[in-house]
């Protein structure tokens, strides 16, 4: 039988040694697996209980045995269950809610997670494992560390789940929460658990709810008519990230544009902040860039154009448009509105009201983003109307197109095809006339007739009639000129506009925070739940599927939604829409410093302690909505005195995407036969294929199928997803590797910040080095596969090239970490280990720091027990002193230690690290002493 030998039940499969099976009978799966689901081990325990009655005859699946490296060399299985068992037992990364604030701080911050069915996959550890060795570092350095983990819970997928199976969301919330903290455990985080919190429970909540009401009574939550993204089907408003050729991203329903009265927030009375604040941020200037983008401040002129009637008269109404280009006012020969437009009904003609209407039926099926696509044809219907261009007096018909935003400006705009994109295909595909006013003086003659959207000198605009004159002026100039002559004759103004748009803040589902709101008529007046009564916590529903009428399933919860005025004592009803699953994301940092506290959202001086937070590591997808409305609600904060920073983020860093493995693509013919890639056959005629790894070799800089070269395939990597089925569940890895494998490979595989393609083989090569080390440190394995207890380090002084090697390697991680550059920190520890292999003894003076200084990264990975410090210097003793030893006493014993003394004595100390029970370090001049106490 193979000394490896793998337990397979249903899909739970273990490594099992005959030394885990024989020799040591008596450890309870629990103690070997601590982090593992509870039917997992007992389907460990019943193999484990057949193998001893067969003795060595184990009635075992045979399958492809693991790497030898796995049992014999590398016993991750013992040593990762004992010491994740020891962290939790005692707690090990409690962070203390009262700490000695003369210590420097770090908090540290992962974008926590969304709790789905599937659980966690191999990308979703590295920002962990990063955050995670941040961490490490910090402790080591002797900081107060916060680094805390919970979960964003509320949201739309638990609550379809619910309606199509009867589960009750909490129900499949908990159970997630419970299967992403079991793997989370099972990977050897040092998160503090002790802070644990989930948006959807009371205690949480009730702070949510009292940020709204503290919005609410600063007139920064407001309800509004607005078009909306509503699915029937779903039964809620989709924001318009999910939303997706006209149907919804989840479930493929059909979206259409609804006009409804929604909760939203006034983001936009922040704009200016938002946007000037960004430059103090240590964030990647692409992000940063892209909330310039959101925000999107201009300047420019609103102007005014008088509507025509029938006998092209001016009437009393009139259309406002927002141009960012009032120098080309001159160039304006039509107009158009949103099909949302509020004077559209007015001003359509009978001809045209059919079209009119089909169009905006055809156009609510359209997401934002869908409507304001560059490469999207345009498409629109002339409303048989006309307006008078204020400039020249000329007559402009008006059109209605969707790629117009009734959110955006004023909801129309003056369109001049000469020098705008946009209008010039919409001109050219119906007719429109184009009229030239920007000259582009480095053009040539042949481009005179292009459209031309920069700025330059102006022609063709003057007008005896109305006064305005900007002939032969600059863009500037001109544009200049013509708000000063709108102003002036009552036609328009100069303004500053935004893309961003206020924040839409309500949901027609169930399963989110209920929002504090009473309404008191039939007419909407609305007024506050008191404070006093948060959290005001959800109703229980057996029936979550919308009501097909557009009202919420809360409005089903009659017996809640029926109350009373508490100040007058008349009929009124709650509101019956729920917050976004944004809302719980908002400000979960600041809940994390000060997680029990049920009188105040967080305690001032914890607040003014922890904040801000160092460092928050995520995925760029939340670089702009999370970001930005985190950071609106963080200066709302700041105004009322809650929180004593201007930003809840000092650094943002964004991890890059971990693919899936690389999967070939190759074509057949209707025959069968491959056709290769580079083939000017149409590809797309025949049939795709995929073709297995084992089929595929490598020749030059192309892939091909060995048993044909002459046929080129497509390789190609992408992101991990469960249609795709490239789905690598990290679970199987730490079965097979081991946590710190897995850990170590993820910050290997390349810069954090790029995206990376998995390998399973890859993970062999760090699995290796873990194991060089292991034998590095303890020995060989003996010739039954067991190690010998102790290691072969010695007490003998460190030769100047060991010590040299050493401190290199110090130098060289604590810098590649600081700056984010794992992989090649990992790479420093793999020089000293292939150096070290090079001596005769292994002194632990040098081995127990570098092995302090792997655990940083892998967690888990402990060779030695040690209080030793991998800062720059070395461990010079040991003394003992009392429970609750000060750091003044510790320093007096050491200086009265005859073999310490000779160190400190006439010495001029730099700086002291005292970390109580663990280790004195001292920092001279020109000497590190690093004294251990215990």
């Amino acid at each position: 039988m193979s000394s490896h030998q793998i337990l397979q039940f249903r899909s739970d499969p273990f490594v099992v040694s005959p030394c885990c099976l024989h020799i040591r009978p008596k450890v309870s799966p629990k103690q070997l697996f601590p982090s593992l689901p509870l039917q997992w081990r007992r389907s460990y325990q019943a193999r484990v209980r057949t193998s001893a009655k067969k003795k060595t005859q184990c009635n075992l699946k045979y399958e492809t045995p693991v790497s030898e490296t796995a049992k014999r060399v590398y016993p991750y299985h013992e040593i990762e269950p004992k010491w994740q068992r020891y962290w939790e037992d005692n707690r090990t990364f409690r962070t203390p809610d009262d700490v000695d604030t003369s210590k420097p701080k770090f908090y540290v911050l992962d974008m926590f997670p969304y709790p789905s069915g599937a659980g966690l996959h191999v990308g979703h550890p590295l920002g962990y494992t990063a955050t995670d060795i941040l961490a490490r570092l910090r402790r080591m350095q002797g900081y107060n560390v916060l680094h805390p983990m919970g979960w964003d819970a509320f949201g739309l997928p638990a609550e379809q789940y619910a309606i199509e199976t009867g589960t009750h969301p909490k129900t499949t919330t908990l159970k997630n929460i419970d299967r992403f903290r079991l793997q989370l455990k099972s990977l050897g985080f040092s998160y503090d658990w002790d802070r644990e919190l989930s948006t959807t429970e009371p205690d949480y909540y009730k702070w949510t709810q009292w940020i709204f009401l503290q919005l609410y009574k600063r007139g920064l939550a407001y309800q509004a008519e607005v078009p909306v993204n509503w699915c029937p089907a779903l039964g809620t408003v989709l924001a318009n990230e999910e939303v997706v050729d006209g149907v919804s991203e989840r479930g493929g329903h059909p979206v259409i544009r609804k006009p409804m009265r929604q909760w939203m927030l006034k983001i936009t009375a922040y704009a200016d902040r938002l946007l000037e604040d960004l430059d103090e941020l240590e964030w990647p200037e692409s992000i940063k860039e892209m909330q310039r983008n959101w925000i999107g401040r201009s300047e420019g002129a609103e102007l005014n154009f008088s509507i025509l009637d029938g006998k092209g008269k001016e009437t009393d109404k009139g259309i406002t448009v927002y141009t960012t280009r009032p120098d080309t006012l001159f160039g304006a020969t039509y107009m158009v509105v949103a099909p949302e437009h509020h004077l559209l009904s007015y001003f359509v003609t009978p001809e045209q009201k059919q079209q009119v209407e089909e169009y905006k039926d055809f156009a609510s099926r359209k997401s934002d983003l869908e409507r304001t696509e560059l490469q999207k044809e345009k498409t629109g219907v002339f409303t048989g109307c006309y307006a008078k261009n204020p400039a020249n007096g000329d007559a402009i018909p008006i059109w209605v197109a969707d790629y117009v935003l009734v959110s955006y400006g004023t909801g129309a705009i003056m369109a001049v095809p000469a020098h705008d994109t946009r209008d010039n295909e919409f001109a050219l595909k119906y007719n429109i006339p184009i009229k030239w006013v920007v000259t582009n003086e480095a053009s040539s003659s042949d481009d005179a007739k292009q459209v031309y959207p920069g700025v330059g000198i102006i022609e063709n605009s003057s007008s005896v009639e109305t006064g305005l004159d900007i002939n032969q002026l600059s863009s500037k100039e001109a544009a200049l000129k013509v708000i000063e002559w709108a102003e002036r004759t009552g036609n328009g103004k100069k303004k500053v506009n935004y893309k961003l748009r206020d924040w839409l803040f309500a949901r027609q589902r169930y399963w989110g925070e209920p929002i504090p709101i009473l309404i008191l008529d039939e007419f909407g007046e609305t007024i506050a739940v008191s404070e006093s009564e948060l959290p005001l916590t959800l109703p229980e529903l057996n029936d979550f599927t919308p009501t097909g009428t557009g009202e919420p399933p809360l409005s089903k919860a009659v017996s809640w939604v029926n109350t009373v005025d508490p100040a007058t004592g008349k009929p009124a009803k709650r509101e019956t829409s729920t917050m976004p699953q944004w809302a719980g994301s908002c400000w979960y940092y600041l809940r994390f410093m000060d997680p029990k506290n049920p009188e105040a959202l967080v305690d001032k001086e914890k607040e003014k302690y922890w904040s801000p937070v160092d460092v928050y590591v995520g995925g760029a997808e939340h670089a702009v909505l999370h970001l930005l409305y985190s950071r609106f609600w963080h200066k709302v904060l700041y105004d009322i005195g809650v929180v004593s920073t201007k930003e809840p983020f000092k650094c943002v860093i964004n991890q890059g995407i971990i693919l899936g493995e690389v999967q070939y693509t190759g074509w057949k013919d209707q025959e069968g036969n491959y056709v290769s890639a580079d083939t000017e056959e149409r590809l797309n005629e025949h049939q795709l294929v995929t073709i297995p790894e084992d089929k595929v070799m490598k020749s030059g800089d192309h892939f091909v199928l060995k048993e044909d070269p002459s046929i080129r395939l497509i390789p190609r990597a992408y992101k991990m997803s469960k249609s795709r089925g490239n789905v690598v569940n990290p679970d199987d890895v730490v079965l097979e590797y081991g946590a710190d494998s897995l850990r170590l490979y993820e910050m290997f595989m390349g810069p954090f910040r790029d995206s990376k393609t998995w390998n399973t083989s890859g993970i062999e090569g760090v699995h290796r080095f873990l194991a060089r080390t292991w034998r590095l440190v303890i020995g060989s394995p003996q010739s039954d596969g067991s190690f010998k207890d102790g290691t072969v380090v010695t007490d003998d002084e460190p030769t100047l090239e060991q010590l040299r090697s050493l401190h290199k390697c110090i130098a060289k991680v604590t810098e590649e970490i600081e700056s984010t550059r794992f992989n090649t920190g990992i790479s420093g520890m793999m020089e000293f280990v292939n150096a070290a292999y090079k001596w005769n003894n292994q002194p632990r003076g040098i081995i127990e720091p570098f092995v302090l200084l792997l655990s940083g990264i892998r967690g888990v990975y402990r060779l030695l027990e040690t209080s030793a410090n991998p800062i720059n210097g070395k461990t010079r003793g040991t003394i003992e002193v009392e429970e609750g030893c000060s750091e003044d006493e510790a320093f007096a014993l050491a200086s009265q230690d005859k073999k310490l003394e000779k160190y400190l004595d006439g010495q001029l100390i730099k700086k002291r690290i005292y970390v109580p029970g663990k280790i004195l370090n001292v920092i001279l001049d020109r000497t590190n002493v690093k004294v251990t106490t215990k």
